[in-house]
């Protein structure tokens, strides 16, 4: 990798005063299981990296307002083994726990998790963000069977987060810090489809941070993750479902259903959620709110498979959530 300068700042604010104005500048340390396989194959090379893992402020799992704060340099090991998180948002628990690798677990962090870099290999050989060539996309014509089936942007990479779709879900908030101060972003905007290469996918300046992930209380949501792997080690799914329910009764309230690793972003299935309103979960409504969650997709040449696999994750998530065994 090229030579970089290495700071080590003991707060937030310390931390955002040495990142610069464009990406090239600086790059943010956590756990690092993202970032140093990146400037390793050349595709970042910032002229310093801002370690932040020795920042009180960004530690630790603590009540609030009802909800969770969690720091961002929380690792998903302290995340799996929070008392609550099983009980009140299985959704993120599941989530969190298919990360299986013990050393990812101890060294990636939550705030890692939602800003990594896609794993589209397009990408990670330097062909850029959007993998375009004289204006036209490597991926609509090449080796696609990992990549998304919504979107109508350039971008055909999906968000790599494991934490994304139930965040999302959940109605989680982002808190982000810059010299100017601190800002709270919906998750649900935070990972953004970008039309360029000198984009990127979560609502991040250069000289920003992600500080904490705020939930809300969700004693009365019921929620669940599924997700559909090719094997239970280390690996990213195929394709996840999140669901969050506010129940009148038996009966839907709400929804929420975010399906993941099929877009460029965790993908709100709107349609679904509004579907499910007034309905009983069983499986028949939990099928059927399956289809309506991909009726609109557009797979590619090799991935029309994710299509039943993502069907599968609707359906088990929604009788998870509902308490029903498959």
């Amino acid at each position: 990798m090229q030579a970089f300068e290495y700071a080590n700042p003991t707060s937030v604010k310390e931390a955002v005063g040495m990142l610069g104005a464009t990406w090239s500048d600086a790059a943010v340390l956590a756990g690092g299981t993202d970032l140093l396989s990146l400037m390793k194959d050349y595709v970042m090379s910032p002229k310093r990296v801002v370690n932040i893992k020795n920042i009180k402020e960004l530690q630790g799992i603590s009540a609030s307002g009802g909800g969770l704060r969690i720091g961002a340099a929380v690792t998903i090991e302290e995340l799996v083994n929070y008392a609550s998180l099983r009980t009140n948002y299985p959704s993120l628990h599941a989530a969190a726990s298919g990360i299986t690798s013990p050393q990812i677990r101890n060294m990636g962090t939550v705030g890692g998790d939602i800003c990594q870099r896609p794993r589209c290999w397009y990408f990670r050989q330097g062909h850029g963000l959007l993998a375009m060539h004289s204006g036209k996309s490597l991926v609509t014509n090449g080796e696609n069977k990992y990549h998304a089936i919504f979107g109508e942007g350039p971008g055909k990479f999906v968000s790599a987060s494991s934490l994304g779709p139930a965040l999302v879900a959940l109605g989680a908030k982002i808190k982000i810090a810059s010299a100017s101060g601190e800002k709270e972003v919906d998750a649900a905007k935070f990972f953004l489809d970008p039309k360029s290469d000198a984009e990127r996918e979560v609502a991040l300046a250069p000289n920003e941070i992600v500080t904490a992930i705020m939930l809300p209380a969700a004693r009365n949501v019921r929620n669940a993750t599924y997700e559909v792997r090719h094997k239970d080690a280390l690996d990213w799914p195929l394709a996840t479902a999140s669901v969050a329910l506010t129940m009148d009764g038996n009966k839907v309230k709400s929804a929420q259903v975010v399906l993941g690793h099929v877009a460029t972003t965790p993908w709100n299935a709107a349609e679904a959620g509004k579907w499910l309103v007034g309905k009983t979960i069983d499986a028949d409504v939990a099928a059927k709110a399956a289809d309506a969650a991909l009726a609109g997709a557009k797979p590619l040449s090799q991935n029309i498979y994710k299509v039943q696999l993502a069907k599968v994750a609707v359906k088990r998530s929604l009788l998870a959530a509902a308490g029903i065994k498959v």
